[in-house]
């Protein structure tokens, strides 16, 4: 055992690594990392007119961010190679092996080089790294082969820079040598090789999700919005084969057409808002607070007729808040995840079967409220207790034009932190509060809470001091009510207060749910949506439909706002037009209208529910109503048709 470690151990003093296969491992992938970043600066040097005002501070944290993604990439396209590197057995040293394992890494790599290197041309045609759905757009050519041998013909210099790397590859790879340690102990050697295998494993894990916090969700294209200020620019802190590899299982919208007339589908369903008004523009704050799964259901105010009428909710403050503001009866969200609720409330996109942030058209231009706000001279700030980064957030709200980002690390305080999620709601809404108002006005901010979450902890000190109700997520949503009180009564107190707008919205429905007519296909989606203005008459229950999407247009409605824009969704304020909600369940879309919902799975509808009456979804009137279906076929096949479209065409902005 002494022979073999000290073996080991000086191997990290030779340059050439000799005998620490570890080490040389490492050098594999610091050499892929090397070639992807000469890549990048390929590609953009390529392309380098289609990415005007780039100074070079934010090139460099481009090229740094995109470190990220490339490490992603190389450990994906090298798991084969890293699993037999790994592999703590004798054989791993013999000159047979070693081949073979050179051999795979040479193929898989320079195959890897080859698709990002094809993306300096390719991407001059589609404005967008190259996704997994070029196979099914190309899988019906036939001449296929010619097409290959024209693009190496026509652009020989992209194919040339292809073989300056895979050479330079070669060069560096051969410049390490395994050899075979010298060891006595057999055990020492297979315990030590395991140890070193489970230890790979686990950074593996991590640099193929891009990082090991709880809260990271594996990162995709959206998180590249992280480092640039349009979104032409995250094609540069990508690269092509994370980009195919993370949209592997993701749909590509097919370009739809129901109707032949843009007249008609207009008449029909109209996402361009073409504004006029004479009235001034309003110059309140706006702050949007969307907290985590606070259901419908734990409303008392909605739920009055539940527990044979002695119900009373778990949400005090919020049912108090609602007398003196406005609200609808049917308020739906547009997604069921986390990830579902920034594209619908801040820039009215609902996730369609795919959520936006992972879909293919992450990358397309959007209009937001901070970015149209933006244009009246408003100050734009995003709150966010988790940690910097968490669920992709920080990188989506930076791309769509929030310019001030406050998340744990801003805040700063670790004793403040619930060890999994992010820092205590009465805390961060407190901080929340303190913190617009160093802000000049107007402003418009947005704060997602956190606290009511799973596993459902409260902070020490407010132990037994609300409901626990019948489901765990009851007494958390308790603490979240009483910090959103805080938070109204210490913002009562700052002279920014009685000229804001406020707007309360969960990100999605709990997954616990109690009663039967929430776990039903409404009630899966049910969440409040309220608006509260301290100072104007902002008040009544409407009892008609409202969704996430509604939000953006009927704040800038409130504000009187005067410029056209992009917005799947509706103006709440304006009672002239009819009202409608739409999402997405099971890869079937739901349209509700009128008094009715239906089912349409893109060929047929495959149900139509009475649904003001019928809450448990227990009467199927299919084929009793066909006028009701015809109008309402019509609105879903419109709405299909628009979405899809100015998906696919990058059409979310009026330029």
């Amino acid at each position: 055992m002494k022979e073999y470690l000290k073996s080991y151990l000086a191997s990290f003093k030779q340059i050439r690594i000799k005998n620490n296969i570890h080490l040389s491992l490492v050098y594999y992938l610091l050499i892929m990392m090397l070639l992807f970043t000469i890549s990048r600066l390929g590609f953009y040097f390529f392309n380098k007119s289609l990415f005007p005002q780039i100074d070079l501070g934010r090139f460099l944290t481009i090229m740094i961010g995109g470190l990220k993604f490339d490490l992603s990439a190389i450990l994906y396209t090298n798991l084969l190679f890293l699993t037999l590197y790994l592999i703590p057995q004798p054989f791993r040293y013999h000159k047979i092996f070693q081949s073979i394992l050179k051999y795979i890494y040479y193929i898989t790599n320079s195959i890897i080089l080859a698709v990002n290197t094809s993306d300096f041309i390719y991407y001059r045609f589609t404005v967008r790294r190259t996704t997994f759905k070029i196979f099914g757009e190309f899988k019906n050519e036939t001449n296929g082969f010619s097409l290959f041998l024209e693009f190496i013909i026509d652009y020989w210099y992209a194919v040339l820079f292809w073989i300056f790397l895979v050479a330079l590859m070669i060069y560096l790879f051969k410049k390490v040598k395994t050899e075979k340690p010298i060891y006595k102990n057999h055990l020492f050697f297979y315990s030590s090789g395991l140890a070193m295998m489970l230890l790979m494993v686990y950074l593996t894990i991590g640099g193929l999700r891009g990082g090991f916090r709880h809260s990271t969700r594996p990162i995709t294209l959206s998180n590249a919005g992280k480092y640039v200020e349009s979104p032409n620019q995250m094609a540069i802190v990508l690269n092509t084969p994370f980009s195919v590899y993370r949209t592997i299982g993701k749909a590509a919208l097919p370009n739809t057409k129901y109707f032949s007339s843009q007249k008609e589908l207009n008449e029909i369903y109209n996402p361009v808002f073409q504004v006029k008004t004479d009235k001034d523009f309003k110059y309140n704050n706006v702050v949007i607070l969307i907290m985590e799964s606070f259901s419908r259901e734990y409303f008392g105010f909605f739920n009055k007729h539940l527990d044979n009428g002695t119900y009373q909710g778990y949400t005090p403050f919020l049912d108090s808040l609602i007398q003196n503001g406005r609200t609808y009866w049917h308020t739906i969200a547009n997604g069921r995840k986390s990830i579902d609720v920034l594209p619908s409330v801040l820039t009215s996109i609902p996730s369609v079967k795919t959520p936006f942030v992972l879909s293919y058209y992450s990358s397309n231009k959007l209009n937001s409220i901070a970015s149209l706000l933006k244009k009246k001279g408003y100050h734009t700030s995003f709150f966010h207790g988790a940690p910097n980064g968490s669920m992709g957030l920080q990188s989506f709200v930076n791309l769509v034009g929030f310019d001030h980002y406050y998340g744990r690390t801003e805040y700063g305080l670790e004793k403040e932190w619930d060890g999994i999620w992010g820092v205590w709601d009465h805390d961060f809404l407190s901080y929340f509060a303190k913190t617009l108002s160093t802000f000049e006005e107007p402003f418009v901010s947005a704060l997602f809470s956190v606290s009511s979450h799973h596993p459902y902890n409260l902070p020490a000190e407010f132990e037994g001091k609300f409901p626990e109700g019948k489901l765990p997520v009851h007494r958390t949503i308790g603490y979240s009510d009483y910090s959103l009180k805080q938070f109204f009564e210490e913002a009562s107190n700052y002279s920014w207060y009685d000229s804001t707008l406020f707007v309360i919205t969960a990100d999605h429905a709990s997954a616990q749910i109690g009663f039967p007519e929430y776990k039903t296909i409404k009630g899966y989606y049910s969440v409040p949506i309220i608006f509260y203005h301290p100072t104007d008459n902002l008040t009544g229950l409407e009892y008609d439909l409202a969704q996430q999407i509604d939000i953006m247009p009927s704040i800038l409605s409130y504000l009187n706002y005067d410029e056209s824009y992009i917005s799947f969704g509706q103006d709440l304020f304006n009672g002239d037009k009819e009202r409608f909600v739409i999402n997405v369940l099971n890869d079937v879309y739901q349209l509700y209208m009128d008094d009715y919902l239906i089912q349409y799975n893109e060929s047929e509808i495959l149900s139509l529910y009475k649904f003001k009456v019928d809450s448990l979804f227990q009467h199927n009137l299919i084929g009793t109503m066909p006028e009701v279906e015809e109008k309402m076929l019509k609105k879903v096949q419109a709405f299909i048709q628009e979405y899809n479209y100015r998906m696919i065409n990058d059409e979310l902005t009026i330029d």
